[in-house]
């Protein structure tokens, strides 16, 4: 079997997966009735569905009808039959858990299966992608399967400085200039009209991101979110572990000057690892040796730079010696057009628009000799970790 199962991490899964299977040919015995009705029926016996959910009826009850008519919508629209072990899979995911797939195994026909029904309860689904493309592609690639079943698809993508943008899939709309047919039926709406729709894809940085300027918004209707209810992670071990504690951050602009982070760059600048600092790569920290504070104090002027009058300055010196000893060009950051853009450490991605916190990009801008903006003030922050944690139900 290509997949693997990890609800419980070390627990034998035989029986579980036993079980499972004895689902999966439930939904198969379904299959001939549904291939005898048309388009419309389909359609009908969803809303059906819709409508037992509305009613309070367990979603794991709907489970069996819901996975054949994803099936079948499928087979019909795209192409695809989903095999057995995809609808074990599908299963898995539905009930928060873990469903190990290779590449090219179908993982984005399986997650059609559980974000059908969990759509049903009318509170929203959520897929989260690794990038942008990729939530262009699979809700556009699936969303003529969720269309026949009457549920509506939005997208949310990055937008140009200050727009917020997100799409719906409308059969009726063309954007001829997509060559690729999946993203041709994206039609460009408000944020909060692809929120709205039963299924959304996207990445964890527009969710996560969404969800803080709901949290700062002054107005009901300046949000665009709704419920957190299910949401299914792609690559979640990269997500939910690797990037556990990656804070998503928006700042504001913070009236303190930027002229100290020049001098500062120049006197760490003259500072030798070993002698003056110590370095500690794991945890992304420097520390002044005996050596390396009284040079930093004779350099400066400052009788003692770890003097509680001198807290400002002690800070801003230990972030130039970081920008100097942690953070080199090309590998965290480029310099492009005058401005320090940083590099994913995970994914080698250029990060426009992004900004390390707490004076480390103005010290890096200092070490570049470019012009130094303005200290951001952190205004709202979540990590990844905590931020998937408000969901009522997780998978991936």
């Amino acid at each position: 079997m290509p997949m693997r199962i990890l609800g419980s991490l070390f627990d034998p899964n035989d029986r579980e997966v036993k079980q499972h299977l004895r689902m999966a040919r439930e939904i198969s015995e379904l299959e001939p009735e549904l291939e005898a009705v048309d388009d419309h029926a389909l359609r009908e016996r969803a809303a059906e569905l819709r409508q037992r959910a509305a009613e309070g009826e367990s979603l794991d009850d709907l489970l069996v009808e819901s996975f054949a008519l994803t099936r079948e919508a499928a087979r019909r629209t795209i192409g695809m039959r989903h095999f057995d072990v995809q609808l074990v899979g599908g299963i898995v995911l539905h009930m928060g858990k873990i469903a190990e797939m290779k590449t090219g195994e179908g993982k984005t026909l399986v997650a059609s299966l559980p974000l059908v029904l969990n759509a049903l309860a009318g509170r929203g689904a959520h897929l989260v992608t690794v990038n942008d493309y990729l939530a262009r592609r699979d809700a556009g690639w699936m969303a003529p399967v969720y269309d026949l079943l009457g549920l509506t698809v939005g997208v949310v993508v990055p937008g140009t400085p200050g727009v917020l943008m997100g799409h719906v899939y409308d059969p009726e709309y063309l954007d001829e200039n997509h060559t690729d047919p999946r993203l041709q039926h994206l039609k460009p709406v408000g944020r909060n009209e692809a929120y709205a729709c039963d299924i959304t894809y996207g990445t964890n940085n527009e969710f996560g991101f969404d969800y803080l300027r709901d949290n700062m918004a002054t107005e009901l209707g300046q949000r665009v979110q709704r419920q957190l209810s299910y949401a299914i992670v792609d690559e979640v071990d990269s997500i939910l572990i690797d990037e556990a504690r990656t804070p998503l951050i928006i700042s504001g602009q913070s009236d303190e000057s930027t002229d100290k982070y020049y001098e500062y760059s120049r006197h760490a600048a003259r500072l030798q690892e070993g002698i003056d600092y110590t370095v500690e790569e794991k945890y992304k920290a420097t520390s002044l040796t005996e050596e390396g504070i009284n040079k930093m104090q004779r350099t400066t002027g400052i009788k003692n730079i770890y003097d509680l009058e001198h807290v400002v300055e002690s800070h801003q010196i230990n972030q130039a010696l970081k920008a100097k000893a942690l953070y080199q060009r090309e590998r965290d950051y480029l310099v492009i057009n005058g401005e320090v853009i940083i590099v994913d450490e995970f994914t080698g991605r250029t990060m426009q628009g992004r900004r390390w916190s707490d004076g480390l990009h103005q010290a890096v801008e200092a070490k570049e000799g470019l012009k130094v903006q303005q200290e951001q003030k952190t205004l709202a922050t979540i990590t990844l970790q905590n931020f998937f944690r408000l969901y009522d139900k997780l998978a991936g």
